[in-house]
């Protein structure tokens, strides 16, 4: 595809040229054309969605493309017992730090600002380095809300290996993206085609990490960066691959990725971290989907330095609206934000119900913020 493959573009690092995108938008309108059919792929990347709605190129889209998010916001599916979890440990007295899309996620009770609004020390922070600075300056424990996937987990882990004080330690609810795209792809009403990973995690993973879950799901992966020729010369790639029926790993993102990734990150992730199957929010169980700390690192590990109680925090609790919210359903592709009741009405980012209003990075706070584009085929 020519229109893809001008090399000259990526060298002058032009990623947002008018012509080039009215080029991709006939290639995917041929594309789409040939294939004769609806064609439904997804992202795992909070970024991409972001930049998918920011710049409107749903609008672009061919009607019968279908180009939804899935489980790719860290927040939106952090686990209700983690925020818990993260809630208790603040109102026992313990300085919680953690990053600004988490403290108003609803734990099963109340959110960490909540938390914060009954006498609770909870700081918001940019970077694990902020919460390691915080325990430095301060004789009282800290403990670090750690969120992310596997890209902000090698950050955490290297604060972890940097000899940290006494008082510092961190609670765990990083995740691993690879996990969770088996068990979509292996949902019964999936309607997943394609997947369009993420440039960032695959910086680090490296693009060959998707090989093996081709040949077992027999779905094409293009992994794709975050610009918007980037992220339409990727979906042009990956429309290309389910036409031709061609299942392999594109990497359309060569300035950022390669087949190995970081090695030297990827020895820090797996120095400190282990990976154990856990549940994410409205999603499932995931077996290997979550990142915990090993054992040898146990004494920043702070489920294993607190003794955790949120037995006391959800005794007598009335029911919350996140039981009607369908966030689960939003991200694994099976319904959009408007098909939620509560979206935009008892659910807003002033006042979020569910996860996914509350992050930066969830589809309903940036379908509410930029709005998004609905196609009513199904393949």
């Amino acid at each position: 595809m020519e229109a893809v493959r001008d090399e000259g573009a990526w060298k002058r690092l032009e990623f947002r040229d008018p012509e080039r995108v009215q080029a991709l938008r006939q290639t995917l309108q041929r594309l789409c054309d040939q294939i004769g059919r609806p064609v439904s792929v997804m992202h795992v990347c909070g970024t991409h969605e972001q930049s998918i709605a920011r710049f409107g190129l749903r609008s672009l889209l061919p009607r019968n493309l279908n180009v939804f998010m899935g489980p790719g916001c860290p927040v939106c599916v952090t686990d209700m017992p983690e925020v818990d979890e993260a809630v208790a440990l603040a109102l026992q007295g313990v300085i919680v730090a953690t990053f600004g899309d988490m403290f108003r996620v609803p734990g099963s009770v109340m959110s960490l600002a909540e938390a914060k609004a009954q006498g609770a020390d909870v700081r918001v922070v940019y970077s694990p380095w902020d919460a390691l600075r915080l325990a430095q300056s301060t004789d009282r424990d800290v403990v670090f809300f750690a969120t992310g996937f596997e890209t902000t987990a090698v950050a955490t882990a290297a604060v972890i290996l940097s000899n940290p004080p006494s008082n510092f330690s961190v609670l765990s609810a990083h995740k691993y993206i690879p996990p969770v795209m088996e068990i979509i792809a292996e949902m019964p009403d999936t309607r997943v085609q394609g997947f369009l990973a993420a440039g960032h995690a695959a910086t680090i993973t490296g693009w060959k990490i998707f090989e093996r879950f081709v040949e077992r799901h027999r779905i094409p992966v293009v992994v794709g960066g975050f610009e918007p020729l980037d992220i339409l010369a990727a979906l042009a790639q990956l429309v290309e691959l389910i036409r031709d029926g061609d299942l392999r790993v594109v990497n359309a993102y060569p300035r950022c990725v390669t087949p190995e990734g970081n090695r030297q990150a990827q020895r820090l992730l797996w120095e400190v971290f282990e990976t154990v199957g856990g549940t994410w929010r409205g999603i499932a169980h995931i077996p290997n989907g979550n990142l915990r700390i090993r054992s040898k690192y146990a004494g920043v590990d702070a489920r294993r330095r607190y003794d955790i109680d949120v037995s006391g925090l959800l005794q007598g609790a009335p029911p919350r609206l996140t039981q009607e919210c369908i966030c689960g359903d939003i991200m694994a592709g099976i319904a959009s934000p408007y098909d939620c009741r509560l979206f935009g009405k008892e659910c807003t980012p002033q006042n979020p119900v569910g996860a996914c209003m509350v992050s930066s990075e969830g589809t309903c706070k940036i379908w509410y913020e930029y709005g998004g584009h609905v196609i009513v085929e199904t393949p």
